[in-house]
């Protein structure tokens, strides 16, 4: 859908008048109605613009890397349009030259993986004496299918130096190169490891050579040239399945015809090595700086590079998100740019070096964010031992009311029936009746005399009753024998 911009609708002043003003509205009205209905820009006949132009989006592109030739079309659709100019333009701030037909088309020869990004092109030319212009952009990603071969080799020799290894591996990636052309493939020496023989471990050392292959060299796709994406890809893999059995045959047969490599010159001491092992390993991982991300509908599995922000390390098959510190501007980069000294990013994921900021600005929020693990593994010591004390705590008093509890129960156990003991053999009530003034004389309770007064001082009144007697039973404890006590009360009058 386009949208329309720099467009300008007015109305002359002389129209002519056929039917009035009610006419005139109904021309306007079934116009622009017309117009809708066509899928069409709204435009009143009397619309003369100065300047046109529309903005499309062309969509997602996927290119396979190290592509022979891929070519793209300005506009998605057929146009036929009178002298048109072209002009292709990158998002990138560096200035670029592009190959382009006069038909208009971007050429691309063996892609690569910094060639992805956002792509525009704008064709211009002139319609009944306005300059009109179409702006169309592209998101460009290259991919790969899976696919490669990791090789091991193994040569003996008799001294392990380091300029002496160097020179044979110089001489052994030069050789390799007629196999590269020949196979249409990539030999990329990664690692290699010098170590002594068991066997002979005095006078003779093995070097192991890491060989890795790629099956995109120059020209691989020379029998795939259908424009249909999922054709293509199909192509693709049958292309990488016959390529994998060609590039064993053909390191296997080179091996045998080069089994020693005879390493001389003016500096170091002639010396031989000799190769005794050659193994292979499919791989499936995705190649330095691409990732299965999953935006190619048809292709699933197909590696896509990985935008700015993102890296893909070797031996993986995932993009991930720049650490803080770094940044990538770019597609498809291995490992992210490091900011310069005293920089650093404040969030993962940085596309641009302007992300890095000093480290002043971040200093705070950083410091809480690596702050923060090691204050809990410090505090979390202190916070179980602090819990581990209280409910110590808490045990031990509760065991100790629990034991006072126990103890008082106890005592007042035993007071209780100390209590009844001496009260039974005292045959004393606990609790005795009160004597009422109408009560007759109190009752012998005890053996005990209580008729005569220990001071003498009682002076019987004739006709009086006896005066009444209230027996207190002093405390018992456990030291003292039980005493009981009589203390008589006088009426007064």
């Amino acid at each position: 859908h386009a949208a329309q911009r720099g467009r300008m609708l007015y109305v002359p002043r002389v129209w002519p008048n056929p039917g009035g003003p009610r006419v005139l509205g109904t021309v306007q009205i079934l116009t622009l109605v017309l117009c809708s209905c066509s899928g069409k820009t709204a435009a009143l006949p009397w619309d003369l613009p100065a300047n046109s132009s529309w903005e499309h989006q062309g969509g997602l592109v996927f290119i396979h890397m190290e592509s022979s030739l891929y070519s793209l079309p300005c506009s998605p659709i057929e146009m036929e349009v009178a002298h048109p100019t072209y002009r292709w333009v990158q998002d990138r701030a560096a200035s670029r030259l592009f190959s382009v037909t006069k038909e208009g088309h971007l050429l691309f020869q063996r892609f690569q993986a910094g060639d992805s990004g956002k792509y525009s092109c704008t064709i211009s030319y002139m319609k009944h004496g306005v300059p009109v212009s179409q702006t169309f952009h592209y998101s460009i990603f290259g991919y790969h299918v899976l696919g490669g071969l990791d090789t091991v080799l193994v040569f003996h020799s008799k001294l392990c130096e380091d300029e002496r290894t160097k020179r044979f591996l110089r001489d052994l990636q030069d050789k390799l190169r007629q196999l590269e052309i020949k196979q249409h493939c990539k030999l990329q020496l990664t690692d290699t490891f010098c170590f002594p023989s068991l066997n002979n471990p005095s006078d003779e050392f093995i070097v192991q050579v890491q060989l890795e292959v790629s099956f995109f060299g120059p020209h691989w796709d020379e029998h795939c040239n259908s424009q249909d994406v999922e054709m293509v890809t199909d192509c693709y893999r049958k292309t990488v399945r016959h390529n994998l059995g060609q590039v064993q045959l053909a390191l296997t047969r080179f091996f045998k015809e080069h089994k020693s490599f005879h390493i001389t010159g003016p500096d170091i001491p002639s010396s031989n090595f000799t190769n005794e092992f050659v193994g292979f390993l499919k791989t499936k991982h995705c190649s330095r700086g691409y990732g299965q991300t999953k935006q190619l509908q048809r292709c699933l599995d197909c590696c896509i590079v990985c935008p700015p922000g993102t890296f893909g390390p070797p031996k993986t098959s995932q993009c991930s998100p720049c650490p803080v510190g770094t940044y990538s501007p770019i597609y498809g980069v291995a490992f992210c740019t490091p900011c310069k000294d005293g920089m650093i990013t404040r969030v993962p994921g940085a596309r641009s070096m302007t992300d890095c900021v000093k480290k002043e600005r971040t200093k705070q929020a950083v410091s809480i964010v690596h702050r923060i693990p090691v204050l809990i593994l410090i505090m979390l010591p202190a916070l179980l031992a602090l819990n581990f004390l209280f409910i110590l705590s808490s045990c031990y008093w509760f065991y100790r009311e629990y034991q006072v509890s126990t103890s008082r129960a106890s005592e007042m156990t035993g007071r209780t029936t100390r209590m009844e003991t001496v009260t039974s053999f005292f045959r004393i009530p606990r609790q005795g009746p009160q004597a009422g003034p109408d009560a007759g004389p109190a009752s012998d309770t005890s053996d005990v005399d209580t008729s005569a007064s220990q001071g003498g001082n009682e002076e019987p009144t004739d006709g009086a009753p006896s005066p009444p007697v209230t027996s207190n039973l002093a405390a018992v404890t456990d030291d003292t024998t039980p005493v009981l006590t009589q203390e008589d009360r006088k009426d007064t009058f």
